[in-house]
């Protein structure tokens, strides 16, 4: 059986080789997304795209943590899940009254339980949220993309992430958003499911 490829909140821009998923519109499967179980089973996703998505999903934090339990159920051992968001520091993110979540690379690294057990033999108060959830996602990838007004500052096309990422602590609207891809981790131990 061919693993399932999943176009979440993708309004009216589907995918094609994707199921297109969203509450509004006419996407393939009309599910919303803060409704649990989704209909997939388990085991039977090898993919995920959540652009522009995730941010506007899980302002109580139990919907939020559901929501990642729901991806790691129907996802494979190694099924990826591309996310693209705002960054919390532009105003696309600030400016949308739909947003109700920042998303940050860091922010998706709880959910890692290797990165959890690191934390936790140094005594880190990171929340261990891989471990208290029983999921476990490994951040393999970040992109920045800069800003209109980066570039502004910045003209020369050669990007230093460095300095992107400390002027960024101190000024606003310099990336616009993040790019990021999880890996999933399961054991062959599937019978918990």
């Amino acid at each position: 059986m061919n693993a399932l490829k999943l176009n979440l909140g993708c309004g009216e821009k589907k995918l094609p080789g994707y199921i297109n998923v969203d509450k509004f519109g006419t996407p393939d499967i009309k599910h919303d997304l803060e409704s649990f179980p989704w209909p997939w089973q388990i085991n039977s996703v090898s993919e995920i795209k959540l652009i522009h998505v995730l941010e506007h999903l899980g302002k109580d934090v139990e919907i939020y943590f559901e929501i990642f339990k729901e991806m790691y159920r129907i996802c494979t051992n190694g099924a990826k899940i591309f996310i693209n968001v705002p960054h919390f520091r532009h105003q696309y993110f600030y400016d949308d009254p739909t947003h109700v979540r920042a998303v940050t690379p860091l922010g998706l690294t709880l959910f890692s339980k290797k990165l959890n057990q690191l934390w936790i033999e140094k005594g880190g108060s990171n929340s261990p949220l891989g471990m208290y959830l029983d999921i476990d996602f490994e951040l393999k990838k970040t992109l920045l993309k800069p800003s209109k007004d980066w570039f502004r500052l910045h003209p020369d096309k050669n990007i230093d992430i460095k300095l992107l990422q400390q002027e960024s602590n101190i000024y606003n609207n310099l990336i616009e958003e993040y790019q990021m891809e999880l890996e999933v981790i399961k054991s062959n131990d599937l019978e918990k499911f």
